[in-house]
């Protein structure tokens, strides 16, 4: 474990279980990769409505669902440019930081807007690849359709709060192991993962946070 790091660490860490390298197997295949898909947009809605201020839940869903369906598309085309799955899985949380952002959702950011271009800068390369922007979170993995649009809140960017972020964590990807460690990069994938045990798969699945 990284010395005095998992008490410091914000909500921008990366969780990384079995569980996650199964959903990036799933997510490549036909059929099963869609129901994976499809709970885990479910699951992250319900995450960051969680967040939301209160009587704004609703008027957001739609604009969350959509935006995150597109996110697991910037996931496998993250993880077919190379990335290790966990930067894979962060590049597509710092897209919906900058989406909140943009909307003046302060509360629902993982870390701090001042660390926005840090972020960005990161997966400069990636991002200009596919003309992703903190001003367009989505660039050409917005679908053609559009995504629906939902209700700002700017006067919160006057004077912002963060209290589900905490700073100091933009230069690389932290990752909590299922043994509660923290690890700097990511776990090596197991040799044999089913993706039976993908999120999805299981009627019975609960909605624990695993981000």
């Amino acid at each position: 474990m990284l010395k005095g790091v998992r008490s410091r660490l914000p909500g921008m860490k990366i969780r990384q279980n079995v569980r996650h390298w199964a959903s990036k197997k799933a997510l490549t295949m036909p059929v099963v990769g869609q129901k994976t898909n499809d709970w885990l947009v479910n699951l992250h809605t319900r995450v960051f409505l969680d967040k939301a201020e209160e009587g704004h839940q609703e008027e957001r869903r739609e604009h969350l669902d959509d935006f995150f369906d597109a996110t697991m598309d910037t996931y496998v085309a993250a993880l077919e440019a190379g990335f290790p799955e966990a930067e894979a899985r962060e590049i597509t949380h710092v897209q919906a930081n900058f989406d909140f952002y943009n909307h003046g959702w302060t509360e629902m950011m993982e870390f701090p807007s001042d660390e926005l271009e840090d972020h960005y800068e990161r997966y400069r390369d990636f991002f200009e690849r596919y003309d992703i922007t903190i001003d367009d979170p989505l660039g050409d993995f917005r679908p053609a359709s559009g995504i629906p649009d939902a209700p700002s809140t700017p006067e919160k960017l006057d004077d912002p709060e963060h209290p589900h972020a905490v700073g100091g964590f933009a230069d690389d990807v932290y990752v909590e192991t299922s043994d509660g460690e923290v690890v700097v990069g990511g776990t090596e994938e197991p040799e044999d993962v089913s993706v039976d045990e993908a999120p999805g798969m299981d009627a019975s699945d609960p909605d624990e946070v695993e981000s």
